[in-house]
């Protein structure tokens, strides 16, 4: 991939400033150790028994399978049934995108309980260190936060730092379905904050995502998607740098979105290196898939949003305040995301920030940002307002969809 800019002179500047970069990121936090799913995980041992079971004299299908065959085998179930494989094998039906809905709610729940048994005994073991019974104890709030009794989650793993999603409204009757896909350092920890910055989390932006647009729209069935269910940088390191874990995540994200219910149409909305992710996925998203919107991007690993080679809608924004625009947009040797969604010669339709805040404050109520958010979710695109760059963001839409 090259660069978007067609000096010579300014390419050759940007690619030493890039390597600065990348060497102070060595210097400062190092290579991101990413840990791999052992043997021993909870999950591993019930995919493996997973793997050996039957149920009424038939082998259970391989959970790799396409999302319609594992949809065809659960409603060749009776409910019964069903209920039992979920009951037993709650990490592997909770996680298995083609299952029901409500039977993945399910199971995650029991899940969770389990889980919320081993971090309690956890916080009790003497033979770990402080940060280890620190750790236990965050996990433990975690997870009983998760377990509040209106909480839907749809997928559920603790496994190493942990991978979750959390649906907002009625996924099943929804005909417009968002999901927000976040950043560095999303994991099970992170995937909530404290009151100050809930918004800044996973769960915080798709609440109040969801909120808006339910405001926008009332009469629009919406569901809205806190999709922290792949393994994300940790911290600004190497690993945010390169491109591999936008790979990995990618082939998670269209799966889930391929497995979706029903034929809601389905907006991104992909913030930091989350729109990574989104453009290495763009290529192969479901033709559901309507709308792609980043926020506050280090690039989508593409020089033109014409190279995502994709038919859904791509929007940008960035906040003025935002410290992203300090990376160089350009790659190198596998280094780096390529162009600035929200540089006009990218091609992105580029909307206002408005008064969002810094970073992380994309999706803060009563925001621009957010309004626009919403708007795009619930297909109301005469409401979008276009950045000052791009006042023809709206050309080309012939018109809003209302279902």
């Amino acid at each position: 991939m090259t660069s978007f800019d067609s000096s010579p002179t300014l390419t050759a500047w940007r690619a030493l400033l890039a390597i600065a970069v990348v060497f102070v990121m060595l210097a400062t936090t190092g290579w991101t150790a990413v840990r791999q799913q052992r043997s021993d995980e909870p999950r591993e041992i019930a995919l493996a028994s997973w793997a050996r079971d039957r149920i009424a004299g038939h082998a259970l299908p391989d959970v790799t399978a396409p999302s319609y065959r594992l949809a065809h085998f659960f409603a060749t179930l009776t409910t019964g049934q069903q209920v039992a494989l979920a009951d037993k094998y709650p990490l592997v039906v909770g996680n298995l995108n083609g299952a029901p809905v409500t039977l993945r709610y399910r199971a995650n729940r029991l899940s969770l309980k389990q889980a919320q048994s081993v971090e309690a005994a956890r916080t009790h073991d003497t033979t770990l260190s402080p940060d280890g019974r620190g750790e236990a104890v965050h996990r433990l709030e975690r997870f009983r936060s998760m377990l509040a009794k209106d909480r839907q989650i749809l997928s559920f793993d603790p496994s190493g730092k942990g991978r979750a999603a959390e649906v907002f409204g009625d996924l099943d009757r929804a005909s417009r379905v968002s999901v927000v896909v976040p950043g560095v350092d999303t994991n099970l920890l992170t995937l909530e904050r404290s009151a100050a910055r809930t918004n800044s989390a996973p769960v915080g932006m798709a609440r109040s995502l969801y909120g808006a647009e339910r405001a926008a729209r009332p009469g629009t069935r919406t569901a809205v998607i806190a999709w922290a269910d792949y393994t994300a940088p940790a911290g600004i390191g190497m690993d945010a740098a390169l491109g591999r874990l936008a790979a990995d995540g990618a082939v998670r994200l269209n799966a889930m979105v391929s497995a979706l219910p029903g034929t809601s149409a389905v907006s991104l909305f992909c913030h930091s290196y989350g729109s990574v992710l989104c453009g290495v996925a763009a290529h192969k998203v479901p033709a559901r898939v309507s709308d792609i919107a980043v926020a506050g991007s280090p690039g989508m690993r593409a020089d033109s949003a014409e190279q995502l080679n994709t038919d859904a809608r791509v929007w940008a924004m960035r906040d003025r305040d935002d410290w992203i625009q300090d990376v160089p947009y350009l790659a190198v040797g596998g280094i780096g995301h390529g162009a600035d969604p929200v540089d006009p010669d990218f091609g992105a339709r580029i909307v206002s920030a408005g008064d969002a805040i810094g970073h992380s404050g994309y999706f803060e109520p009563g925001t621009e940002s957010l309004s626009n958010f919403a708007a795009i979710g619930v297909g109301a695109y005469g409401s979008v307002s276009c950045a000052g760059a791009d006042r023809a963001c709206h050309s080309g839409i012939s018109g809003e969809r209302d279902t």
